[in-house]
C-alpha cells in the first residue's frame, strides 16, 4: 500500500532492536494496537513498514537489505528507544536511526515539519520504552540535533525500569501514565505530522522563482504596476542619477496607493537598457502594467515623456509630455502619477492624496544633491560614501536643515560600520544623525530604518524590531524595509512569521540579489540546511565579490556535512589576512573543518575578538564552530556573548543547532537557554501584527 504522499513508500517506518521483541513480544503489540489506533484516527489507510524479523548483527557483518533505503522513505520514523537501542554496533541505530535521519534531512520536506497549530517538530517521533543513561541520552540527541522527545511507555516503581504493558495500572506507575493513552498520543503526533507535510506540499521550494510560489501560473493581479528605468536623453550622460532619481519618485508616489501591486527599484533597475519587450517584461515580474518613459535635462530645462501601457493587449493607455523648468519636476511627478490613478480607477482618500504630494525637500537644488549623493552611499565604497556624505553637506547648505537629508547622512555613517570603518565611532555619529532627522519627522521611515540598523548591533534587538516596524507603517510597500524586517524575524526565531514578509517582497521585488540570501538564511535559522543551500549558493552566484555570500555558501555547505568542498571553496576564493569581519569568519571557518585548532589562536587576534564580541549574530557562528569541535569552555564563553548582544533565536539554538551538540548537556547551556526562552516568548508581541492591512490598504 503506498504512502499517502507521492514519492514516499511508507507513512510510518518502526524501528527496533531484535532483543527488545523476544519473550513478551513487546515491540509486536505496540505495532498491533498502533495500527488499531491509526485506523480510528485518519479516514484513510496509513501503511506502516514492520519487520519481524529485523537485522540484529554487528556493522561488520555488511548484511545490508538492499531495499532498505527505499523503504526509509517513509513519512514518521519511529525508534523504539530502549537501553540497548542506543547502541553503534546495532543494525537499527546505524542503517535505520541515522539512515533516516540522513536521508530525509535531504528530501523535499527535510527532518523539521511546521505543524498545524504553528509549532516545528521532527519527523522523528521516539517511543521511549527505558530510562536511559546520560550518555545514550546525549548519543541520541547529538544525532537527532535537539532534544529527545516523544511518547513514554515506562513502568516505574521503585527500583523498576520496564516497558510499560496493557495490563499496568497507571496508578501504580509512578510515571502516571496509561498505555491506551500513550497510543492515543503516538497516533495523533502521527497525524499532526502528516498533516503539516501535506500542508506544505505547496508551500516554498529551494529557488526563488519557485521557492514562494505555487507551482501554477500565478495570477495576474489587475492592479499592478512596473515603472522601468526612465531613459536619460539628455546631452550630458552624467545626468543618468537625475532619470534615476526620477523613477524611484514615482515608485515611491504609487507604493503609496492602496491595493496596487509596485515593482520596486531594485527590480526594476534590472531591466535598464533592456531589449525585452513590454509583454516579456510583464510576464517576468508578473504584473499587468507598465510605466516607460524619458528625461531629457538640460540647465535647469526638463522634458519628460511617459506612458502608459497594458501588457495584456499591448495597448496604451495614455501618452504624455511635459515640459518645465528643474523647479517643475515635484508637479510633473505627481501628474504622472495622478494620471496612472485616474487610468486605473483607483479612489484615494484625502490622506493619500496629502501624502503623494509631500515634498520631503522643498529646494530643488538640495533634492539635486540628495539624488546625487543616493547611489554614491549605497555602494559600500568608502570613497564613494564620503562623496556622498559631502553632497548631502552641501544640500544642507543650500535648503537648511532637512529630516530626509540627516536621515540620509545617518545611513552613510552606518554603512561606513558595514564596511568595516571605525565602527563605535561611526555610530556614534549615525546616531547623532538620526536623531536631529526625529527632531524635525518622528514619523520618517528612513530615520525609523537607520534608528533599526543601529539598535541591531547595540544589544537592542527589541528596539531595532520597534523600529523597522515602524519604518514600515511609515512607508508600506518598501520592498528594502521589508527585507530588513524579514531578517530582524529571522534572527530572533519567528522565521515562519518572516516567510510571509518574504512571500510578498518576491513579489514586488523578485530580483534583488539580497532575496536568495533572505531566503537561505531563513531557511538556516530555521534548521533546514538543506533547503537553505541552493539559495545562499545562488546568493554568491549573483554576487560573488560579496565576502559576507563567500562566508554563508562555505557555512551552508559545512552545515549540508559537505566539509571538503567548504574547505576547497574557502581555499579557492578567501585571501588571507583578513580585511573584513567575514573574511575572518571565512578564515575561523577553514581552520574549524580541518581541526587545526593551533591555527584558531592565530585568527583570535584583539581585531578579531572586539569586532565579533560586538556582533550578536557573528558571536553565536563562533560559539557553534567551537562547541563542533568540542571546546566547550570557548563555546559557551561566546554563547554567552551573543546571548547579551541580543541573539535570542531560542528554538535554533536549544533544537536545531547540531553543533551545539556538545555543550546541551552542559548545566550553564540550560540557564542561558532558560534566559533566552523567556525573552523570547516575550517577543510575542511583536508577532500579533497583520502587515497585509497597513495604511496601504483603504
Amino acid at each position: 500500500m503506498p504512502s499517502l504522499i507521492q514519492g514516499f513508500e511508507y507513512d510510518v517506518f518502526i524501528s527496533y532492536r531484535q532483543k527488545d521483541n523476544k519473550g513478551d513480544r513487546w515491540v509486536s503489540e505496540f505495532v498491533d494496537a498502533l495500527k488499531d489506533e491509526l485506523e480510528s484516527t485518519f479516514k484513510e489507510e496509513i501503511s506502516v513498514y514492520f519487520d519481524i524479523n529485523p537485522h540484529n548483527g554487528l556493522l561488520e557483518t555488511h548484511d545490508v537489505d538492499a531495499s532498505l533505503k527505499e523503504k526509509l522513505k517513509c513519512l514518521v520514523f519511529i525508534p523504539i528507544v530502549s537501553r540497548t537501542y542506543c547502541d553503534p554496533r546495532s543494525f537499527a541505530w546505524e542503517h535505520e536511526f541515522k539512515a533516516f535521519i540522513e536521508q530525509s534531512s535531504h528530501d523535499k520536506f527535510g527532518l523539521r515539519i511546521k505543524l498545524p497549530d504553528g509549532n516545528i517538530a521532527k519527523r522523528v517521533l521516539p517511543v521511549r520504552i527505558h530510562d536511559l543513561d546520560n550518555e545514550d541520552v546525549k548519543n541520541c540527541e547529538l544525532i537527532l540535533g535537539g532534544g529527545l522527545r516523544g511518547v513514554e511507555f515506562i513502568y516505574k516503581e521503585p527500583g523498576v525500569n520496564r516497558p510499560m504493558t496493557k495490563l499496568d495500572n497507571e496508578e501504580k506507575n509512578l510515571c502516571g501514565t496509561k498505555y491506551r493513552n500513550q497510543i492515543n498520543r503516538v497516533a495523533n503526533a502521527i497525524n499532526e505530522i502528516i498533516s503539516g507535510m501535506r500542508a506544505e506540499q505547496a508551500d516554498y521550494r529551494s529557488t526563488p522563482s519557485e521557492l514562494f510560489s505555487i507551482v501554477e501560473k500565478p495570477v495576474l493581479p489587475e492592479k499592478s504596476i512596473i515603472v522601468l528605468p526612465f531613459e536619460n536623453i539628455s546631452p550630458d550622460p552624467d545626468q543618468e542619477y537625475f532619470s534615476d532619481g526620477l523613477t524611484d519618485e514615482v515608485i515611491s508616489d504609487l507604493t503609496q496607493i492602496p491595493n496596487l501591486r509596485v515593482i520596486s527599484r531594485s527590480s526594476t533597475m534590472t531591466f535598464k537598457g533592456s531589449r525585452n519587450t513590454i509583454k516579456q517584461i510583464a510576464e517576468k515580474v508578473n504584473v499587468r502594467y507598465v510605466l516607460e518613459g524619458s528625461v531629457r535635462k538640460s540647465t535647469d530645462n526638463l522634458r519628460i515623456s511617459a506612458q502608459l501601457i497594458d501588457s495584456v493587449n499591448d495597448s496604451h493607455i495614455w501618452a504624455k509630455k511635459y515640459s518645465g523648468t528643474l523647479e517643475d519636476v515635484f508637479d510633473i511627478q505627481e501628474k504622472v502619477s495622478e494620471s496612472i490613478v485616474n487610468a486605473l480607477k483607483i479612489k484615494l482618500s484625502s490622506s493619500k492624496i496629502k501624502k503623494i504630494k509631500e515634498r520631503p525637500i522643498d529646494n530643488i537644488f538640495a533634492y539635486d544633491c540628495y539624488r546625487r549623493a543616493y547611489p554614491r552611499i549605497m555602494s559600500y565604497n568608502v570613497d564613494n560614501i564620503e562623496l556622498g556624505l559631502k553632497l548631502l553637506q552641501k544640500g544642507i547648505d543650500i535648503g537648511g536643515e532637512n529630516a530626509l537629508i540627516f536621515a540620509g547622512m545617518a545611513f552613510a555613517y552606518f554603512q561606513f560600520v558595514n564596511a568595516g570603518i571605525d565602527r563605535e565611532e561611526n555610530i556614534k555619529k549615525a546616531e547623532v544623525f538620526v536623531q536631529k532627522a526625529f527632531n524635525m519627522n518622528n514619523e520618517l521611515a528612513e530615520a525609523h530604518f537607520v534608528m533599526a540598523l543601529i539598535n541591531s548591533l547595540s544589544a537592542n534587538p527589541d528596539m531595532a524590531i520597534d523600529n523597522i516596524i515602524k519604518a514600515y507603517s511609515c512607508k508600506p510597500g518598501d520592498a528594502e524595509i521589508m527585507i530588513w524586517l524579514a531578517l530582524a524575524y529571522t534572527f530572533i526565531g519567528r522565521g515562519d512569521f518572516a516567510k510571509s514578509i518574504i512571500n510578498e517582497c518576491v513579489k514586488i521585488d523578485p530580483f534583488n540579489p539580497m532575496i536568495d540570501s533572505l531566503i537561505g538564511r531563513n531557511h538556516f535559522y530555521n534548521g533546514r540546511f538543506d533547503l537553505a543551500s541552493d539559495p545562499l549558493v545562488e546568493a554568491y552566484k549573483m554576487n560573488p565579490e560579496s565576502e559576507m555570500n563567500k562566508f554563508w555558501k562555505a557555512l551552508v555547505l559545512f552545515y549540508n556535512k559537505r566539509a571538503d568542498e567548504a574547505y576547497k571553496f574557502i581555499n579557492k576564493n578567501i585571501n588571507e589576512p583578513a580585511r573584513d569581519s567575514w573574511t575572518h569568519l571565512s578564515i575561523f571557518l577553514k581552520y574549524v573543518i580541518k581541526g587545526e585548532k593551533d591555527k584558531l589562536l592565530l585568527t583570535m587576534n584583539p581585531d578579531f575578538v572586539r569586532i565579533h564580541q560586538s556582533d550578536p549574530q557573528s558571536s553565536y557562528l563562533i560559539s557553534a564552530l567551537y562547541s563542533f569541535l568540542g571546546e566547550k569552555e570557548e563555546s559557551l564563553k561566546w554563547l554567552e556573548i551573543s546571548i547579551g548582544g541580543g541573539f535570542i533565536n531560542y528554538p535554533f539554538m536549544n533544537e536545531f543547532d547540531p553543533f551545539l551538540g556538545n555543550i546541551r548537556g552542559d548545566e550553564r547551556f540550560r540557564k542561558l537557554m532558560q534566559r533566552v526562552k523567556q525573552i523570547w516568548e516575550s517577543y510575542e508581541v511583536y508577532c500579533n501584527i497583520d502587515f497585509n492591512k497597513s495604511d496601504r490598504s483603504e
